[in-house]
């Protein structure tokens, strides 16, 4: 009983405050534009500052692990491959290349640091997972939806070279860098400095997860439900049942576990949407898995991690 009350305090409040974006979006006091500016918010303000601040006096030496973030690059890229190979016995050709960014890219960049601040009170281990996945989901996404698009064929060389781009200037990326880089300068913030960064740092959370559960669309669910449903088992469910035996027989455990499992497991990002429908898709999977996956990703992650607690690995 003790398992089941800590993964419930670990996982049911952020399922709350999502849901009080739902319920905000339906009583008028979040827009849809509103929830919009606030996910670009925390995408390139709050986010990198919380990341940042989680980072600037920790000894860099002392939590590397170059193991780590290249099991968290292998798991990622071998769940591409296995989105992309079961893709293919969809009869729509049409959104697969959706249902494969779907199935593989998680919101591991806002609900991982949700999830591991509320059981371990930081998130320092969650930037070396995201190191390890986030620049690769957005190059196989660009890959994917460019080969896999229903108006064309090919790799969009255009495109991809945009992709590199962002990824050079994603604010998520060089908030740990910035922040790995002042830890190992040696020298202390200012104190004013350290506290206005982490007064903007601590809002990612609470405002991330009010926007994505105000930007969830109910009628995409309904609209591809066979697609949903499959990208969203292969998002909280396969690849977790998949990897986290090898992460374990790896000898990952605590926070670098968690961590593991949120990137495993965690709701598809809603920054899936945005690029499949500027990428030519109708976006109807993307939306509808994001919206799905949030919903649901909560109760899946109380089962990981009483699961994971019992086995004594938490």
């Amino acid at each position: 009983m003790d398992g089941l009350f800590y993964s419930l305090n670990a996982t049911m409040p952020i399922f709350f405050v999502m849901m009080l974006g739902v319920v905000f979006r339906k009583i008028g006091l979040l827009s849809e534009n509103l929830a919009s500016g606030i996910n670009k918010f925390v995408f390139k303000v709050a986010l990198p500052a919380n990341l940042f601040i989680q980072l600037h006096n920790v000894d860099i030496f002392a939590i590397w692990d170059t193991g780590y973030v290249i099991f968290c690059f292998a798991v990622t890229l071998i769940s591409v491959l296995i989105s992309w190979g079961v893709s293919h016995f969809l009869k729509d050709g049409s959104v697969r290349g959706e249902v494969v960014q779907a199935s593989y890219r998680s919101s591991a960049s806002l609900l991982g640091m949700a999830y591991i601040e509320n059981i371990y009170g930081s998130a320092t281990v969650g930037s070396l997972m995201m190191i390890g996945c986030v620049p690769l989901y957005n190059i196989s996404a660009v890959i994917v939806l460019s080969l896999m698009n229903p108006t064309n064929t090919g790799v969009d060389g255009g495109k991809i070279k945009s992709s590199v781009t962002g990824i050079v200037k994603n604010p998520i990326i060089w908030g740990i860098i910035f922040g790995f880089a002042w830890s190992l300068t040696g020298i202390r913030l200012p104190v004013m400095a350290e506290t206005t960064i982490s007064y903007i740092g601590r809002t990612a959370s609470p405002l991330g997860l009010l926007a994505m559960g105000a930007m969830v669309d109910f009628g995409s669910i309904i609209k591809q439900k066979g697609p949903v449903i499959l990208s969203v088992f292969m998002k909280l469910i396969l690849f977790v049942v998949l990897f986290a035996p090898f992460a374990v027989w790896f000898g990952f455990d605590g926070e670098k576990l968690i961590a593991i499992i949120v990137m495993l497991g965690s709701a598809s990002t809603v920054g899936g949407f945005i690029m499949a429908k500027n990428m030519g898709h109708e976006g109807s999977v993307s939306a509808g898995s994001a919206a799905l996956s949030t919903l649901l990703s909560s109760f899946t992650m109380t089962l990981w991690i009483w699961l994971l607690r019992n086995r004594g690995y938490l």
